[in-house]
């Protein structure tokens, strides 16, 4: 069994999860899955912020592990690099899911 001592690892799991924890990053991630590499103007306009916050938003994913960059002459081409990320997204849904079912079946009472 693991140790539960281990603040680490529930700290780096904390420090993933906050760069999750933002609904234009949630977008972009989402996006970056279903269209593959992107550079920032195409995440711009998807997401509908400046290349300033665009970036800055990007920087956290990418500090965290989830993106990758490659340059390609002055673009700057994002990437998803953990794709069992959207397996996490599947999971929060069915959450979500759930915790609808059980707020109907309450008001239902």
């Amino acid at each position: 069994m693991q140790s539960f001592r281990n603040k680490k690892l529930y700290q780096r799991r904390a420090d993933i999860l906050k760069a999750l924890a933002h609904p234009s990053r949630l977008l972009m991630v989402d996006v970056l899955h279903q269209r593959g590499e992107l550079c920032v103007c195409d995440l711009e306009e998807v997401v509908g912020s400046d290349q300033s916050t665009v970036s800055k938003h990007l920087s956290i994913l990418k500090q965290s592990g989830i993106i990758d960059l490659r340059r390609d002459g002055r673009n700057s081409m994002y990437r998803l690099a953990r794709p069992c990320v959207m397996e996490f997204f599947t999971c929060i849904e069915q959450v979500m899911k759930e915790n609808l079912k059980e707020q109907r079946e309450l008001l239902a009472s």
